[in-house]
């Protein structure tokens, strides 16, 4: 037991353990069609968790690991840039009804959320954890920390929000009968951050530059609004 507890404080055990992970969830994921039921962050998520509560490893240990993919965050959010660069005019033109949509989507986000929080009882922390969830992990980490929340619950919450929204939006755009990959990727990139950016790349590169764009704005807009919003709403 004890030379395990040795071995599994290597912090490139963690780190090895992650990539084989995801990439045994991106396999599984393209063999059943790329269906949002089973994308790679939620699969990969679960099996970890699995792994952790089995090995009874902390969420410490695993970081010491795990903090070299979560400072690539950063650097993977700035390199969406690249496709959107490329639909610069497009962005143009639209510029206006981009900026309304994000910042609506933005508000609606985190005040609903800690509307529906505070109608269940949940404490303020909770609450504060809950707000940023609509962004993507690195800047709802930062918030969280900013606002008084729970950082790791944040970056939970973010994950579920991702997963929940890859699995919707198909849904509303059926119901709807959106086509345009503009929109996809907007809505997208605007309910479900980074998980619904990577996933509206399957709709096309034009999708996945305007989810981006949604991403980056709705990420702004949040970590300068909540701040300010947290008092009015007596948090």
């Amino acid at each position: 037991m004890d030379s395990w507890h040795d071995v599994s404080s290597f912090p490139v055990l963690w780190l090895v353990v992650t990539l084989v992970v995801f990439m045994g969830a991106a396999w599984l994921n393209q063999k059943a069609g790329k269906t949002p039921f089973l994308h790679p962050v939620l699969v990969s998520l679960s099996i970890i968790i699995v792994i952790l509560k089995l090995m009874e490893i902390d969420y410490s240990t695993y970081m010491q690991g795990g903090q070299y993919i979560h400072f690539l965050l950063g650097p993977a959010v700035v390199a969406l840039a690249v496709p959107l660069y490329d639909n610069i005019e497009t962005v143009k033109k639209l510029l206006l009804p981009l900026l309304l949509g994000s910042f609506v989507g933005a508000f609606v986000a985190a005040v609903s959320v800690i509307l529906i929080g505070i109608w269940f009882g949940f404490s303020d922390q909770i609450l504060l954890s809950m707000a940023p969830k609509s962004v993507t992990s690195p800047i709802a980490i930062a918030v969280a920390e900013k606002i008084g929340g729970f950082p790791s619950l944040a970056a939970g919450l973010v994950l579920i929000t991702g997963a929940m929204g890859c699995l919707i939006a198909p849904v509303v755009y059926k119901l709807l009968g959106i086509t345009d990959p503009s929109v996809k990727g907007f809505v997208l990139g605007v309910g479900a951050h980074a998980m619904g950016t990577a996933y509206a790349f399957e709709y096309g590169v034009i999708a996945g530059a305007f989810g981006g764009l949604a991403m980056g704005m709705t990420g702004a807009f949040t970590a300068f609004m909540l701040p300010v919003l947290i008092p009015l709403l007596g948090l």
